[in-house]
């Protein structure tokens, strides 16, 4: 019964997921179509806009074709009719994937949570096969195959991380406490998988952070230029809402933009265009207010920068020694390196899917290249976040370091000693009450020991 409620809850979890994205895309355009077309509104296409955009915020690219009509009232070049959209805003899978952590953990916790993950992740890609075959517009087509298996495979990702990470430390019973021993008979080499992805956690995290500060410094800096687009669009309010909220889904995607800045390689609003610290190459740029962000022009020192992420990977390296240090697991120079390479390893995997998901087409023409490129910046932050976590694993221990293991050691032996002598007592005691003609002598030391009588006739002296 307890393991049917766990699945039952992590359906109810999926759809709430699920319906929440839909619904938050739902009421503004709800919004929009009664304030712009009123009566005379087209309602049959309100869903499956809402449903492609639910899709394109889970990475799914939206082919956009531009009808003839359009075409002449706007004045839009005939080669600009057709083109793709792939550069994802990011919040929508960011909220889902966090969600679907939240209901992984909670399945673990109740001790079932390979059928928690399985039973969310069925339930979500049973509504995002019901949003893909439903979402067709002759503007704006996806891919239903796509449709399907990248919300699916979102969820899916998020639900086993926060499941794995609670059954791995409390334990399941099962496959992961299976692992986990053989992991533990590694010795020294036990604590190293644990430990690099701990540390690669702290990296993200820290990257992340720098990211956003980094923007939130250019918003404080060049928010003039923002300004000066939005009046340039001379949009009325409702307009200005609707590009005020599209900025607001579009924030984690600006932020990936940002910390490939801070990497090093930097990023491309169009083909031919290059945004770094080492240099800025642009040509016309959409009028779209963010992109007033962009700096007109950079220096070879910016390339400083580039300590944040380095800062970022000691920050991760000096959490996870001063955990290992904590627990009370000296580890030798190789183990130690390798918890230093595996943080590396995986900071630029995350950064590689990041940048996938954040880059790709923004338009047609040449807007057809955007973003952050994968390989570079992966490569980049990796090396970056590597070199900083070295410093601190690989650096010798400090007096403070030693002398906390030094005591560690001295008080697992002090317990040792006072739990044998615990024991002999223990069996002293029990072998005197067992014994009818014991000697009632007093025990004295807190080893148990008897003293011997003394002979009255004895001498003394």
């Amino acid at each position: 019964m307890q393991r049917l409620l766990v699945a039952l809850l992590a359906a109810f979890d999926a759809a709430i997921a699920a319906a929440v994205g839909l619904v938050v895309l739902l009421a503004p355009l709800t919004l929009l179509w009664t304030l712009s077309f009123g009566v005379t509104a087209d309602w049959g296409a309100l869903w499956p806009l809402t449903g492609s955009l639910w899709q394109f915020g889970h990475g799914v690219p939206l082919s956009i074709e531009v009808s003839t009509e359009v075409l002449r009232t706007t004045g839009i070049a005939p080669d600009a009719a057709a083109f793709t959209l792939s550069v994802a805003p990011l919040a929508f899978l960011i909220f889902s994937l966090l969600f679907a952590a939240r209901s992984g953990a909670r399945a673990a916790r109740a001790g079932a949570w390979l059928l928690g993950t399985l039973s969310g992740s069925l339930t979500f890609a049973a509504i995002a096969t019901g949003v893909a075959l439903t979402s067709h517009l002759a503007a704006i087509e996806t891919s239903v195959v796509a449709g399907i298996l990248l919300p699916t495979a979102v969820y899916l990702v998020g639900a086993l991380c926060g499941a794995v990470r609670v059954a791995w430390e409390d334990g399941d019973g099962g496959i992961l406490d299976r692992i986990h021993d053989v992991v533990d008979s590694w010795g020294d080499w036990g604590p190293v998988p644990s430990a690099a992805v701990r540390g690669a956690a702290f990296a993200v995290v820290g990257v992340t952070a720098a990211s956003a500060l980094t923007v939130a410094v250019l918003v404080a800096a060049r928010g003039g230029e923002m300004v000066a687009l939005f009046q340039a669009a001379r949009v009325d309010a409702l307009g200005a809402g609707v590009i005020t909220l599209g900025h607001l889904a579009y924030l984690p995607t600006i932020i990936v933009w940002a910390a490939s800045w801070l990497a090093g390689p930097g990023f491309a609003v169009g083909v031919g265009t290059a945004v770094s610290p080492a240099g800025t190459q642009l040509g016309v740029v959409p009028g779209i207010p963010v992109l007033g962000l962009l700096p007109e022009s950079t220096s070879i020192w910016m390339l400083i920068v580039i300590i944040l992420p380095i800062g970022a990977g000691a920050f991760a390296g000096w959490a996870v020694r001063s955990r290992l240090v904590w627990e009370g697991t000296p580890l030798g120079m190789a183990p130690r390196a390798a918890i230093a390479a595996g943080i590396g390893v995986l900071t630029a995997a995350v950064a590689a899917v990041a940048a996938l998901l954040a880059g790709g087409s923004m338009g047609p023409g040449r807007l057809a290249e955007a973003g952050p490129a994968a390989l570079p910046f992966a490569l980049a932050l990796g090396g970056e976040v590597l070199l900083g976590a070295a410093i601190l694993l690989l650096s010798p221990r400090n007096r403070d370091e030693l002398a906390e293991e030094r005591t560690d050691r001295w008080v697992a032996e002090m317990t040792a000693s006072d739990a044998a002598s615990s024991e002999l007592d223990d069996a002293m005691i029990g072998w005197r009450d067992a014994s009818p003609d014991h000697d009632t002598a007093p025990l004295d030391g807190a080893g148990g020991f008897r003293l011997p009588k003394r002979d009255p006739g004895d001498p003394v002296g």
